[in-house]
């Protein structure tokens, strides 16, 4: 598929005004020219032409937005000066797999002031003696070069990072849902406690309770059985007077 094409394809009826990413890697640019963009695309931050058979950056439009572009795999041995017209707020490179030989042609991106990683992997200059110092020195800027910086400390792992901002954000609702089942737990907890606690009281308290409940059924056996002597002692006494009455008679 051409780029032409394939760029419509990737815009799906979509403003190119709107777009900040572009992928067309694998499709077939004309003549080896940047084909199918134009300089509507002024919000892009991302494009990636691997692998489109580019010889020349001649025609590539004014990106003014544009941080990362990928162009990995082509045949550029040259004309990396558009870049710095064209893209002057890239900060990361990737011109791994062309025909780059010199280092007069990296030389074009010192005006690239914000340039921080450049790949250069696979490129013949990297056969050169002292290539990394060289690349480094000619271009102060740059951070990591081929992944690794100055001290060959390996350069972060953008996409990881990306990874790991999308996973804190959605561990968010995670938390607040463990909390609230947490605070519910409490409260059925110090419910049931309360329950747990009247039916499982002390032993001993029941004891008590049992004992007090037996000393006044007592009591009142006794209150009642008292009731009764009393009014046998008063029945005996009248019964006393009308015998004395009789004998008196």
């Amino acid at each position: 598929m051409d780029m032409k094409k394939r760029v419509s394809l990737e815009l799906r009826s979509r403003n190119p005004a709107e777009i900040a990413e572009l992928v067309v890697d694998n499709s077939r640019s004309g003549d080896g020219e940047v084909d199918g963009l134009s300089e509507d695309f002024q919000q892009l931050e991302f494009l990636s032409m691997v692998n489109v058979g580019l010889s020349s950056l001649s025609k590539l439009p004014a990106l003014p937005k544009l941080r990362k572009l990928e162009l990995s795999d082509n045949n550029l041995s040259g004309s990396l000066e558009t870049l710095s017209e064209k893209c002057p707020n890239l900060i990361y490179l990737n011109l791994s797999g062309n025909k780059i030989k010199e280092l007069s042609t990296v030389e074009a991106l010192q005006s690239l002031k914000s340039l921080v990683s450049l790949d250069l992997f696979n490129c013949e200059i990297t056969s050169l003696e002292d290539y990394r110092d060289s690349v480094f020195s000619l271009l102060p800027q740059v951070t990591f070069l081929d992944g690794f910086d100055h001290e060959d400390n390996e350069a972060p792992d953008s996409e990881a990072e990306d990874e790991d901002e999308d996973g804190e954000e959605g561990a968010g609702p995670t938390g607040d849902y463990d909390d609230e089942d947490d605070e519910e737990e409490d409260e059925d907890g110090s419910e049931g406690g309360e329950v747990g606690r009247s039916l499982l009281a002390p032993r001993g308290d029941q004891e008590d309770e049992e004992d007090s409940a037996e000393e006044e059924e007592e009591e009142e056996v006794q209150a009642g059985l008292q009731g009764q002597k009393r009014k046998r002692d008063v029945d005996d006494e009248d019964e006393e007077d009308e015998d004395d009455d009789d004998e008196d008679d």
